[in-house]
């Protein structure tokens, strides 16, 4: 087992790498060491702006550095599951954006993988670490809403990168794997349990991704849930808890700050709760050190991501045809 503290490779210089770049900074565990690109220009480049210590001109060769522990994999989505398992393989843990992977078989065969080579992997939702997801899940396990009736989601940006990988259907692009996968497992967090039966509809755009995306949701002890998701509505996003005594309402549940707030409504009465914490990223770097260096499960287990990747493939394949699809 390393000790800390653990040293990180991002696996492409993707946009969202300044997400972590100052929570692993700031971090006593976590240490930022290299960064790699298929263009050693590209990779150099990135590196001195941003202060990384190396630099590489593949991923092949970021993997083999043995200085390495952890990888950050913000790969395009189709690529998810071929480099996770190739990091794991040479030795690494592995913080995966999400989606895990685009099929319950590349799921499964990173489970493997990860067993196999006694590695981490985890699922990069990092709202699940915040306290405010916490909170959430604290207040809805303790009866304060009463029985859950109804779960409502949002999750809609207006996308404007013709280039990306988002607007291509083989690269797992649209909107239910770009961001509805977060109001799907927000929803499924928070009951603690999967759905029976889901039913979607969707908009598909020229490229062939799915543009706008609207889905219902039956779970067990008869609670519905439904949610929108889209890359071309502007932005639009929060969570609805809806019990048979209170309801709570999270108008920004996916990427919490520093401090939050959310709101209880109880027979007309508003009770505001106010959550301080660390930004979201924070808490999902702090995480994989929690489960590499000190063994505790992580908060998204593999189980949980290949559910939530299950709900999805459901989803697509009513929208496909027209029928409701049980789980």
């Amino acid at each position: 087992m390393p000790k800390p503290p653990l040293r990180w490779g991002l696996l492409s210089t993707a946009s969202i790498n300044k997400a972590l770049l100052d929570p692993l900074r700031s971090s006593k565990r976590n240490r930022l060491l290299a960064v790699a690109s298929r263009s050693l220009n590209k990779a150099s480049e990135y590196a001195r702006k941003n202060k990384v210590a190396r630099a590489y001109g593949s991923y092949v060769e970021l993997l083999a550095d043995p200085d390495i522990d952890v990888i950050y994999n913000p790969l395009p989505n189709n690529l998810h599951a071929e480099w996770t398992i190739k990091a794991v393989q040479a030795g690494k843990h592995v913080l995966c954006e999400k989606p895990l992977a685009l099929s319950l078989a590349d799921v499964d065969a990173m489970t493997a993988a990860a067993e196999k080579y006694d590695k981490v992997i985890a699922e990069a939702f990092m709202y699940r670490t915040h306290p405010q997801t916490l909170k959430a899940q604290e207040i809805v396990a303790s009866g304060k809403l009463g029985k859950v009736k109804l779960i409502r989601g949002s999750y809609t940006y207006l996308g404007n990168d013709p280039d990306s990988y988002r607007w291509r259907p083989e690269m797992g692009g649209g909107g239910l794997w770009d961001v509805g996968c977060y109001p799907l497992s927000y929803t499924r967090a928070l009951l603690g349990a999967e759905p029976l039966e889901v039913f979607g509809w969707q908009v598909t755009g020229p490229t062939g991704v799915d543009e706008l995306f609207t889905a219902q949701l039956h779970f067990p002890e008869d609670v519905y849930a439904h949610f929108e998701c889209s890359v071309k509505i502007p932005y639009h996003v929060y969570m609805e808890i809806v019990g048979d005594e209170a309801t709570l309402m999270i108008p920004n549940p996916f990427n919490p700050g520093e401090k939050v707030t959310f709101f209880l409504t109880r027979y007309g009465k508003v009770e505001i709760i106010v959550v301080k914490g660390a930004g979201s990223y924070k808490g999902e770097v702090e995480d994989m050190a929690d489960a590499i260096l000190l063994g505790k499960p992580p908060h998204v287990s593999l189980a949980d991501s290949r559910a939530n990747t299950a709900a999805i493939l459901a989803l697509f394949e009513s929208a496909k045809t027209g029928k409701p699809v049980t789980l």
